[in-house]
C-alpha cells in the first residue's frame, strides 16, 4: 500500500494543477483533520522538500476512510494541498472537521437512495473530495476561500453546515 501511495503521489506531483503553483514547492505542508464520526485526528506534515510523505498520506487516508464501512481508498494528495491552501487563505490553524471523506460505492449508493443531492459519480468515491467545516470560520467565508482557490468543485450546504471541496473540474453549486 505504501509503495502504491508513493507511486501515485509522485505522479500527482509531476502533474500538479495550476492553482498549486501558489504553494511553495519546497515548504512543508501540514494537514490538520478531525473526523467527526470516528473521533480520529490527523495533524502531520504530509509534504516536505518537494515530495509527499507516503507514511503521512497513508495515515491521512485512514482518517478519511468511509466511516460507515471502514473501506479505505487512495486520497488524491492535491486534495490535502487544497486544504493547505484554504488554511493559508483563511489564516487559521483550526483542524478541518470532516463530515465526509472517502465514500465506498456502497455508501454512495445508499446516500443517493436517501437524497437527490448525492452525485452518482461522486468525487468522494474517487478519493478526490471532502465535506468540511472549520470552527471559528463562517461557512460562507470557507466557501468563498475555496472558490478563490480554484482547486476544483465547491459545493455550499448552509443548511447542513458544510462545504464540499474536490479536485475535479472547477465548478460550483449550492445544496441544502
Amino acid at each position: 500500500m505504501k509503495l502504491h501511495l508513493l507511486t501515485l503521489a509522485l505522479l500527482v506531483g509531476i502533474a500538479a494543477p495550476a492553482w498549486a503553483q501558489d504553494l511553495d514547492g519546497w515548504a512543508p505542508r501540514r494537514a490538520t483533520l478531525d473526523n467527526l464520526h470516528t473521533g480520529e485526528k490527523f495533524d502531520e506534515v504530509y509534504f516536505v522538500a518537494g515530495a509527499y510523505l507516503p507514511d503521512a498520506l497513508a495515515e491521512a487516508t485512514r482518517v478519511m476512510r468511509d466511516w460507515r464501512t471502514g473501506d479505505e481508498h487512495f486520497i488524491d494528495p492535491t486534495l490535502f494541498d487544497a486544504l493547505s491552501g484554504l488554511r493559508d487563505r483563511l489564516e487559521t490553524k483550526a483542524p478541518f472537521q470532516i463530515i465526509s471523506g472517502y465514500r465506498s460505492p456502497k455508501t454512495n449508493a445508499m446516500l443517493r437512495d436517501r437524497s437527490h443531492g448525492v452525485a452518482e459519480h461522486s468525487q468522494h468515491v474517487l478519493g478526490k473530495a471532502i465535506d468540511i467545516r472549520l470552527q471559528g470560520v463562517q461557512l460562507a467565508n470557507l466557501r468563498d476561500a475555496a472558490l478563490d482557490l480554484g482547486a476544483g468543485g465547491v459545493g455550499y450546504y448552509p443548511s447542513s453546515n458544510f462545504v464540499h471541496v474536490d479536485t475535479g473540474r472547477v465548478r460550483q453549486w449550492r445544496g441544502s
